[in-house]
């Protein structure tokens, strides 16, 4: 476990010195975060039309717009799990406004660090960010009035770990909104071992059915799944970590990667 977290976090970090990443192509190397062959954004979606978006803090490195169905209201105090350069952070400083707190947390110092400046650029003094751990969040109980997570959770190895800090640090009667990457069936063990895919979403993600059970044995209660959507994987992606017949007989199988974003509630 610990060799993956330090995998994800020299990826992340890589891509956080570099410019917003680009589709992987014959100029991937443009930035040192696609240079892998991974396309990182495969998943995104445009934050452009939304209040509160800012271009510098959009890594596109999402898989859904959490905030989208996160019933934010002003004066919340929001917890962005894995905020990156602070994207979602901002987008939910918009709708919690300027009574509310918006907290974002981190484990690669270099996405703190440009998210931190990003706060200062703008001026946003009730926007922190934070350097830890999604399975230890250094953050007191029953602080959150409304966490969000975009396509962090998957990357986390010890899920059951992650989801009982979430039912911790969540207010009794508060609720989550994120997004993330999960499975329809299950992926050939060459794929579930490329720890490239680890840290770019695809092998760390769990069948869909399992990661919904994780949320409930937590105690998470009310749990919906508010949008969605599969994912479609170039085939010269698999194609680095399997060959042309491997990638046939799995295209056979009915597994598939979808993009999810679900809702929960801590009980009152």
């Amino acid at each position: 476990m610990d060799d993956l977290k330090k995998l994800v976090k020299e990826k992340y970090g890589q891509i956080a010195l570099g410019s917003k990443i680009q589709l992987a192509g014959d100029d991937c190397c443009t930035s040192p975060g696609c240079c892998s062959g991974v396309d990182y954004t495969i998943f995104s979606e445009s934050y452009e039309k939304l209040e509160g978006y800012n271009p510098d803090a959009d890594m596109g490195l999402g898989c859904g717009i959490p905030t989208e169905f996160a019933k934010i209201k002003e004066g919340n105090t929001v917890l962005d799990l894995g905020s990156g350069a602070g994207n979602d952070c901002f987008v939910a400083r918009a709708l919690t406004g300027e009574r509310g707190r918006v907290i974002g947390l981190d484990m690669t110092e270099s996405m703190i660090e440009k998210a931190r400046e990003n706060a200062a650029r703008l001026g946003y003094e009730n926007v922190e960010f934070l350097l830890g751990d999604i399975e230890n969040i250094p953050i007191g109980d029953n602080t959150a009035d409304v966490i969000i997570s975009n396509c962090v959770l998957n990357l986390v190895p010890d899920k059951e770990k992650a989801f009982a800090e979430i039912r911790r640090v969540l207010k009794p009667g508060a609720h989550l909104s994120v997004s993330d990457v999960v499975l329809q069936g299950r992926l050939p063990e060459k794929l579930k071992q490329a720890a490239e895919l680890y840290a770019g979403c695809v092998s760390g993600a769990v069948r869909l059915e399992e990661y919904l059970q994780i949320m409930e044995e937590s105690g998470l209660i009310n749990i919906k799944l508010q949008k969605v959507k599969q994912v479609i994987m170039p085939d010269e992606i698999f194609l680095q970590y399997i060959d042309k017949k491997e990638l046939e007989e799995f295209k056979k199988t009915e597994t598939g990667i979808l993009s999810i974003t679900v809702y929960a509630e801590k009980p009152v």
